[in-house]
């Protein structure tokens, strides 16, 4: 597997986004100031919460269908690759990853079988878009905790893309599950969202590497970053952080990371996140590398 130097780009864009050309400048700038080899698009589906059975791709906050077509085709003349990752989010601000119904069907509720139906759509409506453009990595979800354990469910969604799509399929577990998921091998790939806390990585990628030993399955990041507030090397997943501007706390926890996976090669990659489709703001706090010093610092290190 070819090592993967990727980034999450404009994650979740509403319709019209990735379009501008102030989208399309950032997204040349992937290549000049990250030297990203692979890009990761994620559009988003919504449901109204947690519970709820269906999952709207339809709507303005979905990415259009053609403007994505064309981020994929604008990435694959710069020499990127492109990895779709398809994500689901709940409109009143809950984690997608307690997405979660009876585990055993009961009249009146909602069912994981109608769930599972309508996520599926979601799903091969944008692995034919990814088959159509020649991407080269499909990533059927991200994080989506309490479903990984409907294991049946996962394996017929799987084959249903592999009818439709013929490039690899990966799945991006959440921090902590690499070890929990089971039914890894009808996958091409191992991912997960690396947000381990500055001290940790060692420990956290010891273990990561017995799952990828066990199921012969090569690993990679499909998301990972810290912000540059005050506190975020500590707990890098909590996007809610509020802070004080920290540059050097983000740039150490790069530091960190990027030491941790030179010294463990059984990680073929990372996807950073993120890199949003504007120029980025002085100070600013949140993920967006674009012109931080932790973006230099990955621009210059080499783990293939």
């Amino acid at each position: 597997m070819e090592f993967i130097r990727g980034v999450n780009f404009a994650p979740f864009a509403p319709r019209g986004a990735l379009a501008t050309r102030q989208a399309q400048e950032s997204l040349e700038a992937l290549v000049r100031e990250l030297a990203a080899n692979t890009v990761f698009l994620c559009p988003c589906g919504v449901q109204r919460t947690a519970h709820s059975t269906q999952v709207d791709f339809s709507s303005e906050r979905t990415t259009g269908d053609e403007e994505l077509a064309q981020a994929i085709r604008r990435a694959h003349a710069l020499g990127m690759r492109v990895a779709l990752k398809p994500t689901v989010n709940c409109l009143d601000g809950v984690w997608r990853a307690h997405v979660c119904f009876f585990d055993h069907d009961v009249p009146g509720e909602p069912t994981w079988g109608e769930w599972f139906a309508s996520y599926t759509a979601f799903q091969l409506h944008f692995a034919r878009i990814a088959q159509n453009e020649g991407a080269e990595w499909f990533l059927p979800g991200c994080e989506m905790v309490m479903a990984e354990r409907r294991e049946d469910e996962w394996r017929a969604l799987i084959a249903a893309l592999r009818a439709e799509y013929g490039g690899q399929i990966a799945y991006n577990c959440d921090k902590y599950q690499e070890d929990r998921v089971r039914w890894w091998d009808c996958l091409d790939a191992i991912a997960s969202s690396g947000y381990y806390p500055l001290g940790d990585w060692e420990k956290e990628l010891a273990r990561i590497e017995a799952v990828s030993l066990r199921f012969g399955k090569p690993f990679f990041f499909a998301e990972m970053g810290c912000m540059a507030t005050s506190g975020a090397s500590a707990r890098p997943n909590d996007w809610s952080r509020e802070g004080e501007y920290a540059p050097g706390e983000q740039l150490s926890w790069y530091e960190e990371m990027l030491s941790q996976l030179r010294a463990h090669p059984f990680v073929r990659g990372y996807a950073l996140w993120d890199w949003q489709p504007r120029l980025p703001i002085p100070g600013e706090r949140g993920y967006n590398l674009r012109g931080t010093r932790a973006c230099a610092l990955v621009a210059q290190t080499d783990l293939r």
